[in-house]
C-alpha cells in the first residue's frame, strides 16, 4: 500500500469540505482555532507513519481521550482482577447507543443513573471515576501513558482549555452530581469533573494519535510489544467506538466510513483498522452532532480507496 499517495488523494477529496460545518463555541477556548486546519495521519502496526497537511499540529483531543480513558480502566482493572476485572466497569456504564446528543441528561433519570455507553459525556465521566479510583490521579495516568504511547514526551495538557471548560461546565456537573445521587461515582464529583476536564483538554495532534492508538490496531499490544489488553478487550473497545464513538451519528457513520472511530469536538476523529493501521485527521469545522465535517469525508473516501473497512 502507498500509504502517502493514498493520504494524498484522501486530502485532495476531503479539502473542500474543510470550511465546512461550525467550529465548537461552547468551549470559547476551541472557537479561536482556525477552520482552515485540516491533518490526516496514518499509523501502521509495525510503527511506520505517514501523514499530509496539519498532521503534525497539536489540537485539543477533547472526547477522543475517552478512548483511552476506557482502556486505561479496562487494563488496570484486567492487571488488578484478573480476566474478570474490566467487568467491573460495565457494571456502571452500558454498550449501547444513546440516539440522544452527547451531554444530554434525558436518559439517565429513567436509567437509575447507568449511562448507555463510555463514549457520551456521563458515561465518560463514570470512566474517569474509575480511573482515578484506581489510579489516584486519572488526568496523569492518561497523560504518561498518552506521551509513552506516542514516543512525544511534549503532549501535554492545555490550561486554556481546561479553565475554559471548568468555566462552561455546568451541564458536565449536573451529569455528575445525578450520577452521585445514584451512587455511580466514587470519589468527589468536583475532583472526577476536574480530572474529566484535564484529559480533555490534552493537546496531540494527528500523528501522535495515530501511533497513540495503535494498540486498538495490534490487538492490545503497545508500541514496545508489552501487551496492554487482551485481544477479546480490545476487541470490545472498538466494537463500542463503532457503534457509539461518532456521537448520535454513530450509525451513519458506520454507515459511511465502516470503522471504529471516535471523535471530539476539537475537530479530531481517530479510526482503527484492526491488524493493519490506525487513523487520525483533523478538522475544526463540525456538523450538527459534533464531528468534523472534512474529517468523516476523508475517513469515507479512504476506506473507498483502500477497500479496507471492518466489512
Amino acid at each position: 500500500m502507498d500509504y502517502q499517495g493514498v493520504l494524498e488523494e484522501v486530502a485532495a477529496y476531503a479539502r473542500p469540505f474543510v470550511r465546512h460545518g461550525k467550529v465548537a463555541d461552547y468551549i470559547p477556548a476551541l472557537e479561536r482555532v482556525s477552520a482552515d486546519r485540516f491533518g490526516i495521519a496514518i499509523a501502521d502496526i509495525h510503527g511506520a507513519v505517514y501523514g499530509v497537511g496539519d498532521w503534525e499540529v497539536p489540537f485539543s483531543v477533547q472526547s477522543i481521550s475517552k478512548t483511552f480513558s476506557l482502556a486505561l480502566v479496562m487494563a488496570q482493572s484486567h492487571s488488578s482482577h484478573g480476566s474478570q476485572g474490566d467487568h467491573d466497569i460495565w457494571k456502571r456504564v452500558g454498550r449501547e447507543p444513546s440516539g440522544t446528543p452527547f451531554n444530554s441528561l434525558v436518559q439517565l433519570e429513567a436509567e437509575n443513573g447507568i449511562p448507555r455507553n463510555p463514549f457520551i459525556n456521563a458515561g465518560a465521566l463514570v470512566v474517569t471515576d474509575q480511573l482515578q479510583t484506581l489510579t489516584g490521579d486519572a488526568s496523569t495516568s492518561m497523560l504518561h501513558f498518552l506521551r509513552e504511547e506516542s514516543g512525544n514526551p511534549d503532549v501535554a495538557f492545555d490550561q486554556a482549555v481546561a479553565d475554559s471548560e471548568a468555566a462552561h461546565g455546568d451541564r458536565n456537573a449536573a451529569l455528575a452530581h445525578f450520577m452521585a445521587s445514584f451512587g455511580n461515582l466514587e470519589n468527589p464529583v468536583s475532583s472526577v469533573i476536574e480530572h474529566y476536564f484535564w484529559q480533555c483538554s490534552i493537546e496531540m495532534s494527528c500523528r501522535d494519535l495515530a501511533v497513540a492508538g495503535g494498540f486498538l490496531a495490534r490487538h492490545g499490544l503497545r508500541a514496545d510489544g508489552s501487551r496492554l489488553l487482551e485481544a477479546r478487550e480490545a476487541k470490545r473497545i472498538n466494537a463500542v467506538m463503532l457503534t457509539c464513538g461518532t456521537y448520535d451519528a454513530a450509525g451513519e457513520f458506520a454507515y459511511r466510513v465502516g470503522l471504529p472511530a471516535k471523535s471530539g469536538v476539537g475537530g479530531g476523529i481517530i479510526a482503527v483498522i484492526p491488524g493493519r493501521c490506525t487513523l487520525c485527521v483533523w478538522s475544526p469545522g463540525l456538523d450538527a452532532r459534533g464531528n468534523s465535517v472534512a474529517g468523516a469525508a476523508a475517513l469515507d473516501h479512504f476506506t473507498t480507496l483502500t477497500g479496507w473497512s471492518v466489512f
